[in-house]
């Protein structure tokens, strides 16, 4: 398969640059795919999809504010790994004036470049102390939303059921629902902190040669034993796909035939073709074009009927990407 395979037209209104309302107040297109059919529904409607022996599964990453300007605005920082104390991993803007030896002011903290990354030029900087979070650190919204984070979106760009901090991007299956809503249906919770890589496009023609950036999971024993016991495993975002089908994929490694819990790091690709073996239903906004994150949904339901799907999403006029509308593919 060839990136291109994965590309559509996407006029740039219905970009989705702030959140509805209210949570929840959002279209939602389902997609069968054993009949092949679409039909567009509402959000609000999604328990009506849910059946009775069925477990939701959700991530409970918490988005961190990770991004920091210098005091004089010239210089951009976004933490995307902390190594020690004072020491951060960062992605920088401009490189030309973060280099070896060079400083940036953060408030009263002064930080300065002590190495650059031979892969992906990410620097490494040394601070005298490290600038206070909550008064210096941003949300780092994703490029597609052109304009500075504010202080509504410290709130709408979190889920409601956000517990372990980690993650530089949201888990945006999850923004849709409510307190109410996620009391109503049986759910179950994994951890997986979506990095910078998120945000990274496929540069390669070849799928076959990209190599996928690594996210940090755990899936907890006693939710990798409810996920046995139930029904339909629903995977609410692609980030509980990717950690599902990575536990799945060591159990059979072990020559195991149930889901393998436990924590680590996983780089998998999912992209057509590809078995499924622990998912059997997704919820999931839409996706970037040419994206990983539109080959997995593609290798979920076929790529014929999820192009199909997303050309009638830009005919319906839905909203995209992270503070979009949503697609249910069962």
């Amino acid at each position: 398969m060839q990136t291109s395979d994965f590309d559509y037209y996407l006029p740039d209104e219905l970009i989705a640059q702030r959140p509805p309302e209210r949570r929840g107040d959002s279209r939602m297109m389902v997609v069968d795919r054993a009949a092949g059919t679409i039909e567009h529904r509402q959000f609000s409607e999604f328990p009506s999809l849910v059946k009775e022996d069925d477990l939701l599964v959700f991530n409970d990453t918490k988005v961190v504010p990770a991004r920091y300007f210098s005091n004089d605005g010239s210089k951009e920082l976004l933490r995307v790994d902390v190594l020690g104390p004072n020491r951060w991993k960062c992605l920088v803007r401009p490189g030309k004036r973060l280099k070896p030896g060079r400083t940036i002011e953060i408030g009263d903290c002064t930080g300065t470049v002590v190495d650059v990354c031979e892969e992906g030029g990410e620097r490494i900087i040394e601070f005298d102390r490290v600038p206070d979070e909550g008064k210096y650190g941003h949300l780092a919204l994703p490029p597609y939303i052109e304009r500075p984070d504010e202080e509504g979106d410290r709130d709408r760009y979190q889920t409601v059921f956000a517990r372990e901090a980690g993650a530089i991007a949201a888990p945006t299956a999850g923004l849709h629902f409510s307190a109410e809503m996620l009391e109503s249906i049986p759910h179950e919770f994994v951890t997986l902190h979506v990095g910078v890589g998120t945000f990274r496009p496929v540069s390669v023609d070849k799928l076959s040669e990209h190599h996928m950036h690594s996210e940090t999971y755990e899936l907890r024993p006693e939710v990798a034993d409810r996920i046995e016991s139930s029904g339909r495993t629903f995977a609410i975002g692609t980030t509980v796909v990717r950690v599902l089908e990575s536990c799945a994929k060591k159990s059979r490694e072990a020559g195991s035939e149930r889901l393998m819990p436990g924590r680590g790091d996983t780089e998998i690709f999912i992209y057509p073709p590809y078995q499924f073996q622990s998912v059997d239903a997704l919820l999931t906004n839409f996706h970037l074009p040419k994206s990983t994150l539109l080959m997995l949904v593609s290798a979920f339901a076929g790529k014929d009927l999820v192009m199909e799907a997303y050309r009638k999403a830009v005919e319906e006029k839905y909203r995209f990407f992270s503070y979009g509308d949503c697609m249910v593919l069962v």
